[in-house]
């Protein structure tokens, strides 16, 4: 969820790529639905989890889809925060910046994403301590102060590797666990509880992966500019080539959430708590299909600044620590609170998003006056 997505590009305002920034935005869109229905509606539909699913249970179209479509924010946002980092770090080295600065940047911006799930977020959600994105994005960014040194081929297989050994590695926890995940390995693999009301949604690792292959991806890009699209498209390929090997066998990689049939939805009801190597490469395929798109469409065309997507996709913390609090704020006030269904969920993503749009485009605009001040962190 941070947002220095900086390097030279002749369509970006202040050297931005618009490509990563519409992306971004694009996801928050999608978010906001997530969390309207989490605010509104009394159906909404959370299986996307071995753990919360009764095989052969049935699964609404309208509600299913609703949730599905949102699986693509958290992988594309960690992805997304590791290609800006690349592209940042690249962009501070080359204007003489010390090592041990960047470094203490990232630890900085790192702690203080972590702790915001705890201490901010909480309060949105519902009060309790559930370490979720923002757990993982921090921790993250805590991790690339050594990571970053290692080359990037070494940094591929470890992402590559976290994400289809993810199964093996729960099973491992689970047993040192004696059935049940220890702290260490629910913050780390699995998810689980910590003790008494407080959660992990978001283990580390599996999350991790995602940010390294956006690392990859950004520094690859600062050299490769002419190939980004062919490379995202093939990128996409592959990804959505493992998806169907991994789903239609039905067995190890799907984190036991397994299909019960050819129904398309089946096909595409995948464990997101833990993210199993089936959801992986199904939301990489559709990240990088996607990508590539915006990548191509600003090749031809200016991104405009005040666009939805881009002013959104340039301010992603400061947008999602207001949206979750806003919209549980409004639908208490409306005696709404997961008591509508669909058409108020809806009715309730379009009206957040209309009222965030100013807020966004002012603390973008505030953020740009003081590129070197503390609200580079948000």
């Amino acid at each position: 969820m941070t947002d220095s997505s900086s390097a030279p590009n002749p369509h970006g305002a202040s050297g931005r790529l618009p490509a990563i920034d519409a992306l971004r935005g694009l996801v928050m869109v999608l978010m906001t639905l997530d969390h309207a229905s989490h605010a509104f509606n009394a159906g909404r539909l959370v299986m996307d989890s071995a753990a919360w699913y009764t095989p052969g249970a049935a699964l609404p179209a309208a509600q299913f889809l609703t949730r599905w479509v949102t699986h693509l924010c958290a992988p594309t946002f960690l992805f997304l925060a590791g290609a800006s980092l690349a592209l940042s770090v690249h962009r501070r080295a080359r204007a003489g910046d010390a090592p041990r600065a960047i470094d203490t940047d990232l630890l900085g911006r790192g702690a203080l994403i972590l702790l915001l799930d705890p201490l901010w977020m909480r309060w949105g959600f519902g009060g309790g301590v559930v370490f979720q994105v923002l757990y993982a994005i921090g921790a993250g960014l805590i991790c690339l102060v050594p990571l970053r040194r290692l080359g990037f081929g070494t940094l591929l297989v470890l992402a590559l590797g976290i994400l289809a050994g993810g199964e093996a590695l729960a099973a491992l926890a689970l047993v040192a666990g004696g059935g049940v995940p220890g702290p260490l390995g629910a913050l780390l693999v699995t998810g689980g509880r910590l003790a008494g009301g407080v959660f992990v949604l978001y283990p580390l690792l599996p999350w991790l992966a995602f940010m390294l292959l956006g690392w990859v991806w950004g520094a690859w890009r600062i050299d490769a500019k002419p190939a980004a699209v062919g490379a995202a498209v093939w990128s996409g390929m592959a990804a959505a080539l493992v998806f169907l090997v991994v789903r239609g066998i039905n067995g190890y990689g799907n984190m036991r959430l397994y299909r019960s049939g050819l129904d398309p939805l089946q096909w595409l009801h995948v464990s997101k708590y833990p993210p199993s190597l089936s959801f992986a490469a199904l939301e990489l395929a559709l990240m990088f299909v996607l990508l590539a798109g915006f990548t191509a469409w600003y090749r031809t065309h200016r991104a405009r600044p005040a666009g939805p997507l881009m002013v959104f996709g340039r301010v992603p913390l400061f947008f999602y620590l207001i949206h979750v609090h806003l919209l549980t704020a409004a639908a208490h006030l409306l005696h709404l609170h997961r008591a509508a269904g669909l058409p108020a969920t809806f009715a309730a993503t379009l009206a957040a998003l209309g009222v965030l749009y100013p807020l966004c485009r002012w603390y973008g605009r505030l953020k740009q006056a003081h590129p070197h001040g503390p609200l580079r962190f948000l």
